[in-house]
């Protein structure tokens, strides 16, 4: 009989210790990773919120510029980014910390990069970066192309198109993805020439009419794949995240309306209506552990 109680004690003090260790991973906040871009932020705070509320895991958004995401989930002190852009358009972050990370999915497919101008220039006169070159073209738009922040894949790639089209007397405005923004809408309102640094998903592709230039020489790449990144190990702490994370899709009109609802409203009420617009979607993602 006390054979059979000390075995029962052993078995009570042995789950006891499995529940209060569940109990703290799940305190612990998932840490994810997210750079001020408009998919980013969306996708982010939509996969934050399903975390949160279906999987009752708590979650803290860690805000920077992609570089430091990318460090930061290969030394561990973040969980997870959702806004790798492969192969091309971050291949030299990735290629930094391949080995030390794990990808789980691959949120949106068909995402691009390029340069946009709106359709109010005929396209006879600039329908690809070549045109740039022309004279009067070049004087139309005061020599400068419209960038966002330094550290973006689309700044190097758009430094490198500069190079492979000879277009040295062009200067690439570095700002942000706001500052770009700014210069769109001055420049749409007074129907003034402009090109500008640009990717889908985005929402300004709902709010003005806007087309990529042909890149013929393919410096800015092609259709490229955003996937979700974690550190290693992350799957074996976190199992029921990461299998939502690795579920998680959004179709790219679906992401681009939801985007331009969060401009219109906030990011907060765009992502309570794609989540009540998109129940089976929704629970897709949750799978079974929902």
């Amino acid at each position: 009989m006390f054979k059979t109680l000390a075995t029962l004690g052993l078995a009570a003090a042995l789950l006891v210790g499995t529940v209060t260790a569940t109990m703290a991973a799940d305190a612990k906040p998932v840490k994810i990773g997210w750079a001020a871009w408009s998919d980013a932020e969306f996708v982010t705070k939509l996969a934050a919120r399903l975390i949160e509320t279906k999987l009752n895991q708590k979650v803290e958004l860690v805000q920077a510029d992609v570089a430091p995401l990318y460090q930061g989930v290969g030394r561990g002190d973040l969980d997870a980014m959702m806004m790798a852009w492969l192969p091309q358009t971050h291949a030299d972050y990735y290629a930094k910390v391949k080995e030390k990370v794990e990808t789980l999915g691959t949120v949106y497919d068909g995402a691009k990069l390029g340069w946009v101008v709106p359709d109010y220039i005929p396209a006879d006169q600039i329908g690809s970066i070549e045109d740039l070159k022309k004279e009067d073209v070049q004087k139309k738009l005061s020599g400068t192309i419209q960038g966002i922040d330094p550290g973006a894949g689309l700044t190097r790639l758009s430094e490198k198109a500069e190079k492979d089209y000879g277009l040295g007397s062009y200067k690439l405005q570095i700002s942000s993805e706001a500052g770009m923004l700014t210069t769109v809408d001055r420049a749409v309102r007074g129907e003034k020439w402009f090109v500008a640094t640009a990717w889908s998903p985005h929402w300004m592709f709902g709010k003005h009419q806007l087309r990529y230039l042909d890149d013929p020489k393919k410096s800015l790449g092609e259709a490229e794949h955003v996937d979700i990144l974690a550190r290693k190990d992350f799957k074996s702490e976190y199992p029921k995240v990461a299998d939502f994370l690795s579920r998680m899709k959004l179709p790219i009109p679906d992401l681009e309306a939801a985007m331009f609802t969060a401009q219109q409203s906030s990011y907060d009420q765009a992502v309570d209506k794609y989540i009540a617009d998109h129940p089976d979607q929704v629970k897709s993602w949750i799978g079974e552990e929902g």
